[in-house]
């Protein structure tokens, strides 16, 4: 892994680190002073919500509790998703110092590993690592001579459920229940794990803060744009020369990453998995940022010889079985999407009903408990708008042509 790790270019994350090296400085300096050094960087979660790290470990911190906990959401569950998956196997001293930096800044002891079901294999070596850690005092015990804090991790397996890639949910399947969203407030950082004051975050985001204590929060938005500040991790499948994990600037064009991995004769770019939203050519002079075209990371590439009707449709079929079904929005909402499509592939359709399920979708976004019914819509909206003319044509025009 440590040659594939040289063989990686970035400006940011995939950079030469000494493990151990950010922790150091950290336990150095006051923790309002790393918490501003995080607000000054402006880095926002990787998750795909995007929420700002240093406004979610001031919560936290700020909460008064006898235990508090940090949650690594590595779950990554979303199609066309696995960056995380990298930065687990080739960098995991930049993930596991952030989540100790996070414990010293917030007052917590304890870290725990939400691991993706499907990534089991990763255990023995991810283990491996957490045990030289405790060898080096880079957890354990007055951790580097500092007295008084003490800080472990350790790796919760999760099941494979899509939904427990939204934190509350993950937090309900760590404490041994079904993977279901709670109703917020109360929030994670006051109301988490075990009732007590919890952050989660993404893989990449406390991979970024390490790389932010290191460097300081003035560098690191030193890339990328105003308002999504420092780079990105893109996962790049499907239709191109080049498939795999790249790091490149947020403002990064679409047109711009299709040339980077070598895609040819591309119909539709899908921005954020399945989840997402699906652009045509006409699009791909947009940016990959928070302030424009958003993303986990996904990014899926179709080229001319792909069907639409058919992206679609997996796509939906994958929300039908992955709704956990504890609201109704979700639970039939994306039936009723599905059956759509069918109906669009049989023929057997009106466009004033095509058009009636482009508004439940809408409905869905706001009326949804969680992530995944208010972003499951997406995609059918997006395909049916930037595709319409394929789409329908799939049909052979609808019932009667209306």
């Amino acid at each position: 892994m440590e040659n594939k790790r040289k063989e990686r270019k970035g400006a940011v994350l995939f950079t030469e680190y000494k493990a151990g090296k950010s922790i150091k400085k950290a336990l150095s300096m006051k923790r309002d002073d790393i918490l501003l050094e995080i607000k000054e960087s402006k880095l926002r979660g990787r998750g795909g919500a995007g929420f700002p790290t240093s406004t979610k470990w001031m919560l936290t911190a700020a909460a008064i509790a006898d235990e508090k906990f940090v949650i690594c959401n590595a779950d990554e569950g979303e199609p066309g998703t696995f960056k995380d998956r990298v930065l687990l196997m080739e960098y995991p001293d930049l993930v596991f110092d952030g989540m100790v930096i996070a414990g010293y800044i917030i007052g917590s002891s304890k870290g725990i590993v939400y691991l993706r079901g499907e990534y089991e294999y990763l255990l023995p070596s991810l283990n491996d690592y957490l045990e030289n850690m405790r060898k080096d005092n880079y957890l354990g015990e007055n951790i580097c001579g500092k007295s008084g804090f003490n800080f472990d991790i350790e790796i919760h397996l999760g099941n494979g459920a899509y939904v427990c890639g939204e934190e509350t949910a993950l937090i309900e399947s760590m404490e041994g229940h079904r993977g279901e969203a709670r109703n917020r407030p109360p929030f994670p950082v006051t109301t988490g794990f075990m009732k007590k004051p919890t952050v989660v975050n993404n893989v990449e985001t406390l991979a970024c803060v390490t790389k932010i204590v290191e460097h300081g929060g003035a560098w690191y938005k030193e890339h990328g744009t105003d308002k999504s500040t420092g780079s990105k991790l893109f996962s790049i499948s499907g239709d191109c020369a080049k498939p795999g994990v790249y790091e490149l600037a947020w403002g990064t064009s679409i047109k711009e990453l299709l040339e980077f991995v070598g895609a040819e004769k591309t119909k539709a770019v899908q921005v954020g998995g399945a989840s997402g939203v699906c652009l045509n050519k006409t699009q791909f002079d947009r940016q990959l940022a928070y302030e424009d075209a958003a993303t986990g990371g996904s990014i899926m590439i179709f080229n001319e010889s792909r069907s639409m009707l058919h992206v679609l449709k997996n796509f939906m079929e994958f929300f039908v079985e992955e709704s956990c079904g504890q609201c109704t929005p979700c639970r039939v909402g994306n039936i009723k999407l599905l059956e759509g499509v069918e109906m669009i592939e049989s023929g057997e359709f009106t466009f004033s009903y095509i058009n009636k399920l482009k508004d439940l979708g809408k409905t869905m976004q706001v009326a949804s408990k969680c992530g995944l019914g208010q972003s499951s819509p997406n995609s059918f909206i997006s395909i049916l708008e930037n595709f319409k003319d394929e789409i329908l044509n799939n049909g052979n025009g609808g019932s009667n042509g209306k």
